[in-house]
């Protein structure tokens, strides 16, 4: 495993990390305890010591399924990242809570269900333009950062496109931004990713694999379950982005190299890129997805040595 200083904060990160979204049930599996423990035993055994989680994977859910596995590891070896900024009430149901007070119950909340007493990065959650801009929710959580029950700020950025909330990122004491970024969605590169460099901002990035579609499991025509939220994706739009992959895996993917590593290598070769956060539902997957580390450059501005 290969390792990145995440921007301006202190954490250094894996550059391969666990995106948990699918804990809460909404990617077409009910995950148990068990199943948890197993991904992120082979997580660690793979050097693999970053995860990111949410309040509204399930209420709490995915959250709690970590929180149970840190209560019997150590809590240490792990850098933990969650959310704020939704209550969710049923699959693919949420609401929007972003006033000081809200906020500071949901951590609360986050810490309860994890079982720690900090969180080492925390992310607002694709919060729109007028949400961000809330002097009295900003101060709150520099107030819990004084206190230690959070150790970094950091923004999950709800659109690629848009750099407001990077350009801002400083200004409300953040150390990173977490941003949709994989080889068929290269937007950021544009202006989120220099804004990134310019402010020595960490980046994490969601979706590498695009919901899947990059893994070379799915061809045009594939359909999903209803509990999957993949099912929810146009169906035409996802015909023409397989039709993509299938180019890609033609034309870019080296002979013998599975594509889903490669994909994530391709994410981690930009210098703005910290870390991916792909979603493992498998020990097999986390295994496969730590190989692209060893596709990573070495000499990435924010390696460490």
């Amino acid at each position: 495993m290969k390792y990145r200083r995440l921007g301006k904060t202190n954490l250094d990160i894996s550059v391969i990390g666990i995106g948990t979204w699918q804990y809460g049930g909404e990617w077409g599996k009910d995950f148990g305890q068990f199943e948890v423990d197993a991904i992120l035993d082979k997580a660690n055994e793979e050097g693999i010591n970053f995860l990111d989680t949410a309040e509204c994977y399930g209420d709490h859910l995915s959250e709690s399924l970590i929180g149970d596995y840190l209560s019997r590891n150590n809590r240490e070896d792990w850098i933990v990242a969650t959310k704020f900024g939704h209550h969710f009430h049923g699959n693919f149901e949420r609401t929007r809570h972003w006033n000081a007070n809200e906020v500071l119950k949901q951590l609360d909340a986050s810490l309860k269900a994890l079982r720690t007493d900090y969180i080492d990065l925390y992310q607002a959650h694709s919060c729109t333009d007028e949400e961000f801009n809330n002097d009295e929710l900003w101060t709150m959580l520099d107030k819990q950062v004084e206190k230690g029950k959070i150790r970094n700020l950091g923004i999950s950025l709800r659109s690629n496109e848009e750099s407001y909330q990077t350009d801002n990122a400083s200004e409300v004491n953040a150390g990173a931004i977490q941003v949709v970024y994989n080889r068929l969605d290269r937007k950021p590169e544009e202006n989120i990713f220099p804004s990134s460099q310019k402010q020595n901002l960490g980046v994490l990035a969601r979706v590498p694999l695009a919901s899947g579609y990059l893994s070379g499991k799915y061809k045009p025509g594939a359909t999903f379950r209803a509990d999957d939220v993949r099912s929810k994706h146009d169906s035409e739009e996802t015909a023409i982005l397989l039709k993509q992959v299938e180019e890609i895996h033609k034309n870019e993917v080296p002979e013998g190299v599975p594509m889903a590593t490669w994909a994530l290598a391709w994410v981690l070769r930009h210098p703005a890129v910290t870390a991916v956060i792909p979603g493992c539902k498998t020990p097999e997957q986390v295994e496969l997805n730590a190989k692209a580390a060893l596709l990573a450059e070495d000499n990435h501005p924010q390696s460490q040595k």
